[in-house]
């Protein structure tokens, strides 16, 4: 059930998105790195698919073959192999002994040259560096700048430019994870106290799923994150957009919605720029209703899915470190209101 729990909202981004929907395949390369994984993968595949097929036939074929019957010579009979075929066995033992030898070495060098090719730690002038904190069970994302003003904090997405070098700073804030966006790269342990690094360059616009792939807990499944890659153009306006505070309440409803908010517990562990509200323990909500999904990729970003997360997070998704916050009926709809309106 837990593997396939992002269907709907893959099924909600291709009935609702113009852009291209791509659902967590490393057989669709839309980066560099990927599409030289992907070349390996297709090698290995043709390999060891030949030798599988060869090895299956050589096991098959003396079910076909003409045997003597019943009637065996008696054993004292049987003569011992010649000289000659001895040493035809031991030239086909030896054969297949090295061509193994050298297919596995082969295979070693082959990973190696494209690990090697997918690192590209070489540093660019024009790359964008993104801070990625892994967290039980969400995304912290930060965007840095050497202008203070310019960082951005998000969660559970990441925009970036098409064209455009991208480098992700991982770390953990509690287990490890693994940071893994199969279109684009391939894993990367995100482990606590430490930092790690690897490149990536989306080559055209799209939606790319990724997931946490390393065992860290109970929702571990429910922890998914979203890349949009898109055009310059249209990332520096999101980027600009993103940087600016949340909107104020243009009326009374969402101004009642604020009120609810900033009075219950919410404010201890969520932000809203341009308000009283600072937590650091979850998501950043600046502008939480701009993301695709809520609660790590687990439900589509919608007022009803909303409504259930904040009423019972723990049934949706068992085991969060989301608190219970109990809401009365006549302030839920001006909450959702005013959530609704964090663009």
């Amino acid at each position: 059930m837990k593997a396939r729990a992002g269907a709907p909202l893959l099924v909600s981004l291709l009935l609702t998105s113009g852009c291209a929907v791509s659902y967590q395949s490393g057989l669709d390369p839309a980066g560099t790195q990927a599409a030289r994984i992907t070349e390996l993968w297709w090698f290995f595949i043709a390999l060891l698919g030949s030798i599988f097929i060869i090895v299956m036939a050589m096991t098959v074929w003396p079910l076909f073959h003409r045997h003597r019957g019943i009637n065996q010579e008696p054993l004292e009979q049987r003569h011992s192999p010649s000289a000659a075929t001895e040493r035809k066995l031991t030239r086909v033992v030896a054969a297949a002994t090295g061509a193994t030898i050298l297919i596995l070495l082969a295979l070693i060098v082959l990973s190696v040259i494209t690990g090697r090719a997918t690192a590209g730690n070489q540093v660019t002038g024009n790359h964008l560096v993104v801070e990625v904190t892994g967290n039980q069970w969400w995304w912290a994302v930060r965007y840095m700048n050497d202008d203070p003003t310019r960082i951005l904090v998000t969660a559970n997405e990441i925009h970036v430019p098409v064209g455009r070098r991208i480098l992700i700073r991982g770390m953990s804030q509690d287990v490890i994870h693994s940071f893994w966006i199969p279109n684009l790269q391939g894993k990367r342990d995100l482990i606590p106290s430490r930092i790690t690094t690897e490149w990536f360059e989306a080559d055209k616009p799209g939606r790319y799923r990724g997931q946490c792939a390393e065992f860290c807990g109970l929702q571990h499944a429910h922890m998914a994150m979203w890349v949009v890659a898109e055009p310059p153009a249209e990332f520096e306006a999101w980027m600009a957009h993103q940087l600016d505070r949340a909107p104020a309440p243009s009326d009374p409803v969402t101004q009642r919605g604020q009120e609810v908010f900033l009075g219950h517990a919410c404010v201890l562990c969520h932000a809203i720029r341009g308000t009283p509200a600072a937590g650091q323990v979850g998501p950043d909500l600046t502008h939480l209703a701009s993301r695709i999904s809520i609660a790590a990729g687990t439900l589509p970003n919608t007022k009803g899915n909303l409504a259930g997360w904040i009423a019972d997070p723990q049934t949706i998704k068992p085991g969060n470190h989301m608190a219970t916050v109990p809401v009365d009926s006549e302030d839920m709809q001006p909450l959702l209101n005013y959530l609704e309106s964090l663009k």
